[in-house]
């Protein structure tokens, strides 16, 4: 089974990490960024989550494959992978606490977890952040 989810979604060194918040939150403009640092696309807009063999995993959907959304600037194409396995959900509009706990809250699709972590996606460090929590969360492959 898989889910399509309102949702922006880059590979870092092969782990998925799955950008999530309303309409204008900083999905699109936070995926650009994180693609400058050497992120591939996997889909912007509609991401595909499906569950299989006790994992979650992400690709594109159909209508905007390939593509990017850049406000103010239109739609862009970029080098995407087809897929990628989820390792981590960034809540772009939730409210950032100053320091999480310990162990990460989680997001459950399709019956699996997800680690989430809430981020200003517009601070200019917003991109290394995500990096880092792969890292640090020992999410990263």
């Amino acid at each position: 089974m898989s889910v399509t989810l309102h949702a922006s979604c880059v590979a870092i060194h092969g782990r998925a990490v799955l950008l999530t918040g309303v309409s204008g939150s900083g999905k699109s403009d936070l995926a650009l960024r994180l693609i400058d640092r050497g992120a591939t696309l996997v889909g912007d807009d509609g991401i595909v989550v499906e569950a299989r063999g006790g994992r979650l995993h992400a690709r594109s959907g159909p209508n905007i494959e390939g593509q990017i959304e850049v406000r103010g600037i239109g739609i862009l194409t970029a080098p995407t992978i087809a897929e990628a396995p989820l390792a981590l959900a960034i809540a772009l509009d939730r409210p950032v606490p100053r320091m999480p706990d310990e162990t990460l809250p989680v997001r459950v699709i399709e019956g699996l977890t997800l680690p989430l972590l809430a981020l200003d996606p517009f601070e200019g460090s917003a991109p290394v952040k995500v990096e880092k929590a792969l890292l640090l969360y020992g999410l990263a492959e």
